[in-house]
């Protein structure tokens, strides 16, 4: 059948109109501290949102097209979170939930399922292979900070005290966990995870600032100190991401040089992004704003 020219003119402008009313536009606000975020059912966004810290405030928030809602309920402090099989999983203090498309959430693993006693989860990442997923335990983290909630210089004799209790896990698809990366003298109070275009882990430590690499199975920082580094992630070109929560800051590191540059600053405090390669861009949880931003990956 023959299309006339004003017809194939409105369909064009029709579906022009519909990609457009898809397009989910930030920064977006959502809610009371939000930690991490991920895509997941229908292409949508979820974001673990902790609240008030309260036990059971904690949501999972869902960005769509049609707006912003909670998804799923009751949790303590959610914070990272990928999308995996068919399932959300995120990790909440010791434990780390699954979420159905239903929003449905069941506890995946419990504090009694590690091989450690799990102290303080934080960030989840993919394995890169599909057979699941690593998570962060950040340790003891009440040595971390004075009495303003600053972190002790790391030359200070405080500093000397922060005690090596951090672990790198790996959970498989059927809740099996394994010791991934031990404690470390320079993953003091590992934030972030992620996994580099070899396979090899990428570590974020919160206190002393190191992006650590693993090569050849030794853990190695990169140059430069990010102190408060919460989320890291390396793109297909091989370029690494590091945010900091303490700073409000997110850098790209060259993977030759390793000199980093500044993509955002200002912000309360930059949280776990999820890396969306194919849209050029970050999405930064700006945690004690409550808001999501889009950082481009130039800057």
């Amino acid at each position: 059948m023959k299309i006339k020219p004003i017809t194939f003119i409105i369909t064009l402008v029709f579906a022009f109109v519909c990609q457009a009313q898809s397009e989910i536009a930030f920064p977006i606000e959502v809610g009371m501290k939000p930690e991490s975020i991920t895509k997941g059912f229908h292409d949508n966004y979820y974001v673990t949102v902790m609240n008030a810290k309260e036990p059971g405030d904690g949501e999972l928030i869902e960005i769509s097209k049609n707006g912003v809602k909670v998804f799923a309920k009751g949790f303590d402090e959610p914070k990272g979170i990928v999308y995996l099989n068919g399932y959300l999983y995120f990790s909440d203090i010791t434990r780390i939930w699954r979420v159905d498309r239903e929003g449905k959430a069941s506890i995946f693993v419990d504090q009694a399922d590690f091989p450690e006693t799990a102290l303080y989860l934080n960030d989840v990442s993919l394995d890169g292979k599909g057979n699941g997923m690593y998570v962060a335990d950040m340790g003891a983290t009440q040595y971390m900070r004075d009495s303003n909630n600053d972190l002790w210089p790391l030359d200070s004799e405080e500093a000397k005290n922060v005690p090596e209790l951090g672990r790198i896990y790996h959970v498989d698809l059927d809740g099996r966990i394994t010791i991934k990366q031990d404690t470390s003298p320079l993953m003091l109070n590992p934030n972030g995870v992620g996994v580099d275009n070899d396979g090899n882990i990428m570590v974020a430590a919160f206190f002393n600032g190191n992006f650590l690499v693993t090569k050849n199975g030794v853990l190695s920082p990169l140059k430069g100190q990010f102190r408060g580094a919460d989320a890291v992630e390396q793109d297909s070109k091989g370029n690494y991401y590091v945010s900091s929560w303490v700073s409000g800051k997110v850098w790209k590191i060259d993977p030759e040089t390793e000199v980093s540059t500044v993509l955002i600053e200002g912000l309360k405090s930059a949280a776990d992004f999820y890396l969306e390669e194919d849209k050029d861009r970050l999405l930064v949880p700006d945690m004690m704003a409550g808001i999501i931003y889009a950082v481009p990956l130039k800057n």
